[in-house]
């Protein structure tokens, strides 16, 4: 399967939306594109991950990779469209405690 990576800029929001798989094979391609993005403390950065399909490991250390950059220059980033599968890898690997991770909304 296919990665893309698409950019949505609005105002101070940069929504990076991911579908398809992240694994071995793709997580160069995401990683170079996440690379491009410039941080600052005024823009607010989105990984939209509600059409990723899988990720292993290798794309779980992109997404770490870029949350450690993120951090170090005063960023922020929020990680969002978690499937269950995605939720509970994160959860597994403790990343969940660390990021911020977009929770669910219940309307009742």
């Amino acid at each position: 399967m296919e990665l893309n990576v698409l950019f949505h800029k609005e105002k101070n929001k940069l929504k990076v939306i991911i579908e398809g798989e992240v694994d071995t094979f793709t997580a160069p391609k995401l990683r170079d594109q996440l690379d491009t993005i410039e941080i600052n403390p005024h823009v607010f950065i989105e990984l939209e991950l509600s059409q990723v399909v899988y990720m292993d490991s290798t794309g779980l250390g992109v997404i770490v990779a870029i949350y450690k950059k993120v951090t170090r220059q005063n960023g922020n980033l929020k990680l969002v469209g978690l499937s269950n599968r995605l939720k509970r890898l994160f959860a597994i690997t403790g990343l969940s405690e660390l990021m911020n991770i977009e929770a669910d909304v219940k309307v009742v």
